[in-house]
């Protein structure tokens, strides 16, 4: 894939990720203070190259990046994550079964963290409660 291509595969895929939902601002913009090439290579490589594949689906890699996540209790990026699968279409009773899922691996305090910040971004989308 040349660079062009890349960097346009960039721009649809976050699109697709973070252009709704929740305000909050991405990680890329703090990259970006500290060193813009970098931050630009980053980019490229996780939202242009990894999450552009398909092997798995958009929503696949949401669900599993938003399981390892609340397995390692990082609740700002579950936050963001979170979001994202939203936005690309993943089932909300999917999305909190994989939150009770990781307790059988991180443990229940990461669990309530997650499904802290899970209802944290549904009530900011106007999603909450979760409909049977």
């Amino acid at each position: 894939m040349g660079e062009d291509e890349t960097r346009e595969k960039t721009r649809e895929t976050a699109k697709k990720l973070f252009a709704k939902g929740i305000k909050m601002d991405p990680p890329y913009l703090m990259w970006k203070e500290f060193d813009r090439d970098l931050a630009n290579d980053f980019s490229k490589f996780i939202t242009g190259n990894l999450y552009s594949r398909t092997v798995l689906t958009l929503p696949e890699r949401q669900m599993a990046a938003c399981a390892m996540l609340a397995a390692i209790r990082a609740g700002e990026e579950l936050r963001l994550h979170v979001n994202a699968a939203l936005n690309v279409g993943c089932d909300p009773r999917k999305l909190a079964e994989v939150f009770f899922q990781v307790a059988t691996y991180a443990g229940m305090p990461a669990v309530n963290e997650a499904l802290a910040v899970y209802r944290d971004v549904l009530k900011e989308r106007g999603e909450w409660p979760l409909s049977p």
